[in-house]
């Protein structure tokens, strides 16, 4: 960078040896999916719903689209913590049957692995028992090796 040693004006880059930084830095989509630790065409999704900020007008000379670094920052992201949806008494009734249903699917999966064993025990041929417990026989299988 040029120094004016005089100390009146500032220095002015010497644009032959140091780049032209531009006053706000932007990011190509590429820069952006990387900073919010998605891959590119995740981003492209989220711009395109409009979960994340649109690109600044124009592209740049390799015909890119180019964003505000700061906005994309800054933008307020739905994720973990963030609830996209209303957290009232509806949705939380929602979730606790939700919950009571996986609770009840656990059981029923420790059933069936139970009447698994019962079956081998009986000499049950395996795909005969994944037919009727509407498994594949291949986690039969992995049932039984437990």
């Amino acid at each position: 960078m040029s120094s004016d040693s005089s100390g009146g004006e500032p220095a002015i880059p010497d644009t032959e040896t140091e780049p032209v930084i531009p006053e706000s830095e932007t990011w190509t989509s590429d820069e952006c999916a990387r900073a919010w630790g998605v891959k590119t065409p995740t981003w492209l999704g989220y711009v395109s719903r409009g979960l994340a900020p649109a690109p600044l007008p124009g592209v740049d000379d390799r015909g890119r689209h180019r964003w505000d670094a700061e906005q994309v920052r800054s933008f307020p992201r739905a994720g973990v913590g963030r609830s996209r949806a209303s957290t009232g008494p509806r949705a939380q009734g929602l979730l606790g049957e939700m919950a009571d249903a996986a609770e009840q699917i656990d059981q029923l999966r420790a059933r069936q692995r139970d009447l698994l064993v019962a079956g081998k025990a009986e000499g049950l041929e395996i795909r005969a028992m994944a037919r009727a417990l509407k498994i594949s026989p291949q986690t039969a299988y992995g049932w039984l090796d437990r």
